[in-house]
C-alpha cells in the first residue's frame, strides 16, 4: 500500500489533539512493528509540552521514555545531548530528541536506533524555515580559530529539513501554530512476520544459545560462528544496524566459554562490547555454568574453566597467543594494522557494521580481505539483513541512512575502470555543488568514509558547514574517483597563539597546535597552511597514481596561496613511502601511540613559500636533533621500518642538523665526529674494536646514513639492525632473536659489517688513515 495522507495539513483554527494524533501514529508503528518519527517545529517550550502531550498520547510507561536534552527538570529518564551513546545498546518505547540546543548529527544517529519497533522517535526543533540559520553549541564547535559561528554555515540542517519534508513516516506539527504540515501516515510493510529460527541437526553450541536467537539469520549466524571451536578459522559476519551481530557473537561466546575455552573480546572501546557480555553472561547463566560471583561487567568465567574476557585493540594482538579464540566486534572501526594482527589467534570472527554511524564496513571489506584471504584461515562470510528490533521496511531507519548518509556509495566499479591521471578532470567541490547534486554528494561521502577507520555523522555536517574545510577531487566522465578533504590551518592572532603555548587546545588547528604546545614553537601557528585530513581513490583504480596525480594537482594550486601543505596520520612504512614520494618530509613522530590504532602519529610538511620554509626546515632540524634520544627513550618500541621511512624524508634541513659546520642545500657533510670517535667506529667495523666504546658516536653516523636520500647500500636487516640496537639500545639478546641471527656474538658481528660501508661513505681522512690498517 501507499502512504495515505502524508501532507494533509489542519486548519489553523482548530485545535491540534497532539496526544490523539500521536496515538495515531503509535498504533501504527505497533501494527506494523516499525518506528515512526514526529517533528514539532516551534518554540522549544511548545515543543517540550508536544512532547509530554505524545507520552500520554502512546500510553507509554515512564521507564520506557527517554528525552535526550539540555533542558533540566524532567520526571522521565534524561540524556545530555553529549551523552547519547549512553543509549547504545538500549532499547526504549520514546524517545525526544531536542534539537534546538547543542544538536548533532551524531546524536541524532545515536538516538535513532534506540527506539524499539512500535516506538515513536519525536524531534524538537526551531521553526524548519529558521531552523537553517539558528546557531548552536555544535555551530561553535565547527567555528575553528581564526573563524567565528558567522562563518558557519547551516546546509546540513537544510537538507536534513528537506528529507523530513519528503519521506514516509515522518509527521510535521508546527506547534506554534497547531499545522499539520505532515500526518506521516505510512502503512506499508504492514506484515513483518519474518523466518522463525530454526535449530540445526548437526550443531555443536547448546540448543539453548539457538532458542536465544531471534531471527533465522542470527541463528545462522550463530552456526557458522561454530567454526570458531576449531583453529585455523575465521568467520566474517557483516549487518547493518540493529541485526543482532553482537548478539550472535555473544552467544557464539558464551558458548564456547561453556566448553572450558579462552574467549578473547575486542571492540574500539569497551560500550561496544557491551552486548556480547550481556548476552553471554545470560546463556551462561541458562545453562548453569556461570561461576558464582565471576561475573563482572566485562569479564566472565564459567564453571568449566573457560572464560570471556575484554581486552583492547592494541593489546588483543598479544593475548591471544594463549587464547582458544577472539572475536572483534565493530571491526570496522578499527585500522588495518591491528586488524592483521589479530590473524594470529586460533580462531578469530570479525563483526562489522556495513551500513553504521561508527566504521563502515565497506573499509573493512576493501582494505583488509585481500589480507584475511591470503591467511592460513580457512574464512566463512555470513551476513544478517533481519531486523532485530524492528520489522524491515521501517521509515525511520531508512530516513536515518538517507539524512546521515549511512548509505553512502562510491560509484560503481565499472562506470570508472578506466581512469588514469591522463584522462581525469581537477575540481573543486564546493558545499554548494554537493548540496545541489545528491548523487556528487553520495559519492564524495562514500569515498572519504573509506579513507578513514572511523567516520561519523558529525563528519557530514562538517563537509557541509565547516568554515575551515575544503574538498578536492579528480572525476572521470562526471564520476569521482579520488578525493581529498583539506582544513585550513594557521593564521592565528597573537592571543591565540600564546593560549597555545601556555597549554590551551585550539580546535582545528592540529599541526599548529602540535608545533606551538608540544614542540615550543610560539610562531608556528602564524604561516597558512592545508592540512590532508583525509585523501581516497576509487578502489578499482587504486595503485595507478591517480592519488599523487590529486596531491600534485594540489600543490599546484595552493602554491603561492598557501604556505605549506601538511598530513598527520598514524605512522606506517607503506603511508610514509607514499607521502615521501609526494615530497612530504617528516617532521615529527609522536611519544605516544594512539589508544585505538596502536600507532605512532606521524607529521609531515611540505613547505609551498618562504614562510613555509622556514617552518619546515626549523622543525625537520629540530626534529632530527632530539630523534636520537627519543629513539632510545618513548620510542623503543617503534617498529623499525616504520623508523627507517620517516627519516629518509626528512630532507636537507634535517641532514643539516647533523652536519659539521651545516652545509647549505646540495652540499655534501661529514658527520659530526671527533677524529677518536672516528677511530672507534672503524676500529669496531674493521678491526677489534668495540661498539659499546662510544654509543654516541654510532648514533649520530646511522642517523646520518638514514638521512641520506643516496644512502650506502646496507639490507633491509642491517638498517633493522642499526634501528634496534644503535637507535633504540636494545638488548643484544632480544636483537638477535627479532632479527633471526644464531646467537648474540653474530648479531655484534653483523653490526660492525654494517658499518664498513658507513665508514667508506662518511669518514674523513682519519677514518681512512684507521681504515688501512685492517684492510
Amino acid at each position: 500500500m501507499t502512504s495515505s495522507g502524508d501532507d494533509v495539513p489542519v486548519d489553523a483554527a482548530d485545535t491540534l489533539d497532539v496526544a490523539s494524533f500521536s496515538a495515531a501514529r503509535r498504533d501504527e508503528a505497533m501494527a506494523t512493528n516499525q518506528r515512526r518519527l514526529l517533528v514539532f517545529a516551534g518554540s522549544r517550550d511548545a515543543g517540550i509540552d508536544a512532547a509530554f502531550d505524545v507520552v500520554r498520547g502512546a500510553d507509554v510507561p515512564e521507564d520506557e521514555v527517554t528525552f535526550v536534552t539540555t533542558r533540566e527538570g524532567f520526571r522521565f529518564h534524561r540524556v545530555e545531548p553529549r551523552q547519547a551513546s549512553q543509549l547504545l545498546g538500549t532499547t526504549r518505547t520514546v524517545v525526544v530528541l531536542d534539537a534546538h540546543d547543542d544538536f548533532s548529527a551524531n546524536t541524532l544517529g545515536r538516538v535513532a536506533g534506540t527506539v524499539d519497533g512500535g516506538g515513536l522517535l519525536v524531534l524538537l526543533t526551531p521553526p524548519l524555515d529558521e531552523w537553517v540559520t539558528r546557531r548552536d553549541a555544535f555551530d561553535e564547535r565547527l567555528a575553528v580559530p581564526p573563524f567565528t559561528t558567522d562563518d558557519v554555515t547551516g546546509r546540513f540542517r537544510e537538507r536534513l529539513v528537506s528529507t523530513l519534508r519528503d519521506h514516509p513516516g515522518v509527521a510535521i506539527v508546527d506547534v506554534d501554530t497547531g499545522t499539520v504540515e505532515r500526518d506521516g501516515a505510512y502503512r506499508q510493510g504492514i506484515s513483518f512476520d519474518a523466518p522463525h529460527p530454526s535449530l540445526p541437526d548437526d550443531r555443536r553450541f547448546p540448543r539453548q544459545a539457538y532458542e536465544d536467537c531471534l531471527t533465522a539469520d542470527q541463528s545462522d549466524a550463530l552456526c557458522a560462528l561454530e567454526a570458531l571451536a576449531e583453529p585455523g578459522n575465521a568467520v566474517v559476519v557483516e549487518a547493518d544496524r540493529g541485526r543482532g551481530k553482537s548478539s550472535a557473537a555473544g552467544l557464539a561466546a558464551g558458548s564456547l566459554a561453556a566448553e572450558g575455552r579462552d574467549v578473547v573480546v575486542t571492540a574500539p572501546g569497551r560500550r561496544n562490547a557491551a552486548e556480547v557480555f550481556v548476552r553471554a553472561e545470560r546463556l551462561l547463566a541458562k545453562l548453569d555454568r556461570l561461576e558464582s560471583g565471576s561475573a563482572d561487567e566485562f569479564t566472565l568465567r564459567s564453571s568449566r574453566g573457560g572464560q570471556v574476557r575484554y581486552v583492547p585493540p592494541t593489546e588483543a594482538g598479544s593475548a591471544v597467543s594463549i587464547a582458544d579464540a577472539l572475536v572483534v566486534d565493530e571491526a570496522a572501526a578499527l585500522p588495518v594494522r591491528l586488524l592483521t594482527s589479530f590473524l594470529d589467534a586460533p580462531s578469530v570472527a570479525f563483526c562489522t557494521t556495513v551500513r553504521g554511524y561508527e566504521g563502515a564496513g565497506r573499509g573493512f571489506a576493501v582494505r583488509f580481505r585481500d589480507r584475511l584471504g591470503e591467511s592460513d584461515h580457512d574464512v566463512t562470510d555470513v551476513r544478517l539483513d533481519d531486523p532485530i528490533r524492528y520489522a524491515a521496511g521501517d521509515p525511520v531507519e531508512s530516513w536515518t541512512f538517507r539524512a546521515l548518509l549511512l548509505d553512502a556509495r562510491q560509484p560503481v566499479a565499472q562506470l570508472i575502470a578506466d581512469a588514469t591521471p591522463q584522462n581525469v578532470d581537477y575540481r573543486t567541490l564546493t558545499p554548494d555543488d554537493l548540496l545541489a547534486d545528491e548523487h556528487l554528494l553520495r559519492e564524495a561521502f562514500g569515498l572519504l568514509v573509506l579513507a578513514h577507520y572511523r567516520t561519523e555523522p558529525d563528519d557530514l555536517a562538517r563537509l557541509l558547514d565547516a568554515p575551515n574545510l575544503t574538498l578536492r577531487a579528480l572525476t572521470y566522465d562526471g564520476r569521482i574517483v579520488s578525493v581529498a578533504l583539506l582544513a585550513r590551518e594557521g593564521n592565528l592572532d597573537a592571543e591565540t597563539r600564546r593560549h597555545m603555548y601556555d597549554g590551551g587546545r585550539i580546535r582545528g588547528n592540529m599541526l599548529p597546535d602540535v608545533f606551538t604546545s608540544q614542540l615550543r614553537d610560539e610562531e608556528a601557528g602564524v604561516p597558512v597552511g592545508y592540512r590532508v585530513m583525509r585523501i581516497a581513490t576509487h578502489h578499482a583504480v587504486r595503485s595507478s597514481g591517480l592519488g599523487s596525480h590529486l596531491l600534485s594537482e594540489i600543490r599546484d594550486e595552493f602554491d603561492g596561496d598557501a604556505d605549506y601543505l601538511g598530513v598527520g596520520f598514524g605512522a606506517t612504512p607503506e603511508l610514509l613511502s607514499f607521502w615521501r614520494e609526494n615530497d612530504y618530509s617528516t617532521v615529527h613522530l609522536s611519544t605516544t601511540r594512539n589508544d585505538t590504532s596502536g600507532e605512532y602519529s606521524a607529521l609531515m610538511l611540505q613547505p609551498l613559500s618562504p614562510t613555509g620554509r622556514r617552518l619546515h626546515d626549523r622543525h625537520a632540524e629540530w626534529f632530527v636533533q632530539r630523534i636520537g634520544d627519543v629513539l632510545g627513550d618513548a620510542l623503543s618500541d617503534i617498529d623499525p621500518d616504520v623508523v627507517r621511512a620517516a627519516l629518509a624524508p626528512v630532507g636537507e634541513a634535517g641532514r643539516r642538523a647533523l652536519a659539521r659546520g651545516g652545509g647549505g642545500p646540495g652540499t655534501d657533510f661529514e658527520p659530526a665526529l671527533t677524529d677518536y670517535e672516528w677511530r672507534v667506529v672503524v676500529g669496531a667495523s674493521y678491526g677489534p674494536g668495540l661498539y659499546t666504546t662510544a654509543p654516541g658516536a654510532f648514533r649520530r653516523l646511522g642517523l646520518a646514513h638514514l638521512l641520506d636520500p643516496d644512502r650506502a647500500s646496507l639490507s633491509d636487516r642491517e638498517e633493522r639492525l642499526l634501528v634496534r640496537k644503535v637507535l633504540q639500545t636494545r638488548p643484544w639478546s632480544s636483537v638477535a632473536d627479532e632479527l633471526g641471527f644464531h646467537s648474540t656474538a653474530q648479531c655484534m658481528r653483523a653490526l660492525g659489517d654494517a658499518y664498513e660501508p658507513l665508514v667508506d661513505e662518511y669518514g674523513n681522512a682519519v677514518a681512512d688513515a684507521e681504515r688501512e690498517r685492517y684492510t
